[in-house]
């Protein structure tokens, strides 16, 4: 919206022609996310304080998340609308990837919600029966992915392409990549919603995953940069990185009233939909793979809670404390505060591994 105004005025107002780099409007976007995340943040959480929206605490869980119960959740509406406002006010608009990752994110968004809302407001504990949100959750990725690979303008974006080797592209069938981006959507979107366990651990490692996700884009959309880098060459994609930077953004927002002691939980509508974004656009720039890696993090979560399941249905023993694995350490002692953190920095370095992919290859 503004960016399509700053267009129109740029050849009559020195100077405005500013608006028209796409670093520029991604600072600008950044900032208004973050900006309207802590101006609306407050009223929110009174707002959801007023209507008792608050978190249901596990009574088989770590003995000092008791304290946590009431405090206000569904949260994660903030990030999804500071988002939207700050993506429509300096994407371009008419660029089919920004509305299709919109799109999807919102999907799973909707579905987060209605899972809170039966939990928090309808009183139903279970929530959304487990088969039905993965069905919706299926339906919205299988129907994502179908529309990425039959609207793809060049090969490149349904290539599937290995990181540190240059030379190796294979392309993909329908089939083949309809089940991977299926596969990274969904499977991503259910990861970052079983990280969000504790005060701030997932919205900062998904902030610097979708970070850096936005650098690749940015990148990919760029002929010479993607030349030089030799990466695949996805046209428009650099236009992602304003819905990166205002995702960035509006986390970062969210992270100042949920960082510990947390004000505020994200709960599925945050969690889901953004997982959804992060799983989407490492398909969309063909880096599915070095996703995996700089959210290790996530997949770790995951795979500790089917390492646990496994183990227990299998010998009838368990491998961690409890799982995901925020609560093993937890139960092992470790403070809240120290799980976070440690998780973070381990988050910065699988995210700076996943750049430094962009030169050894």
């Amino acid at each position: 919206m503004l960016y399509w105004i700053t267009q129109h005025f740029a050849n009559r107002i020195v100077g405005w022609h500013v608006f028209s780099y796409l670093t520029f409007r991604a600072i600008l976007a950044t900032a208004s996310a973050l900006g309207l995340s802590l101006i609306v943040g407050p009223s929110m959480i009174s707002r959801l304080s007023r209507y008792q929206i608050g978190q249901v605490v596990r009574d088989d869980g770590p003995a000092t998340h008791l304290p946590k119960a009431g405090t206000p959740t569904m949260g994660g509406a903030l990030i999804l609308v500071t988002t939207l406002v700050s993506t429509l006010l300096w994407a371009e608009l008419s660029n089919r990837l920004v509305w299709t990752v919109l799109a999807v994110t919102f999907a799973f968004g909707f579905i987060g919600f209605y899972d809170d809302y039966l939990k928090l407001v309808v009183r139903n504990p279970k929530g959304l029966a487990a088969r039905w949100k993965y069905l919706w959750q299926s339906l919205a990725g299988i129907a994502t992915a179908a529309t990425l690979y039959y609207t793809a303008t060049e090969p490149a974006e349904t290539t599937f392409f290995l990181p540190f080797f240059k030379t190796f592209h294979e392309p993909l069938t329908a089939f083949g990549f309809i089940t991977f981006a299926y596969l990274m959507i969904v499977g991503m979107s259910n990861a970052v919603n079983l990280t969000d366990g504790l005060d701030g651990l997932a919205i900062m490692p998904a902030a610097l995953v979708i970070s850096a996700l936005g650098i690749f884009a940015y990148a990919s959309g760029n002929a010479v940069f993607a030349h030089y880098l030799q990466i695949p060459e996805i046209r428009g994609a650099g236009e992602l990185l304003i819905f990166c930077a205002s995702l960035a953004g509006a986390g970062l927002g969210f992270l100042w009233f949920n960082s510990y002691p947390a004000q505020v939980f994200m709960g599925d509508v945050g969690a889901l939909a953004i997982g959804a974004a992060i799983g989407v656009l490492a398909v969309i720039v063909r880096q599915e793979l070095v996703a995996l890696l700089m959210g290790g993090v996530f997949v770790l979560e995951t795979a500790s809670v089917i390492l646990q399941v496994a183990s227990f249905k299998l010998t009838g023993r368990r491998i961690f404390r409890m799982a995901p694995i925020h609560h093993h350490f937890e139960l092992k002692g470790w403070a809240e505060p120290k799980v976070i953190v440690r998780f973070w920095i381990i988050s910065l370095l699988l995210v700076l591994a996943g750049l430094a992919t962009l030169k050894l290859r």
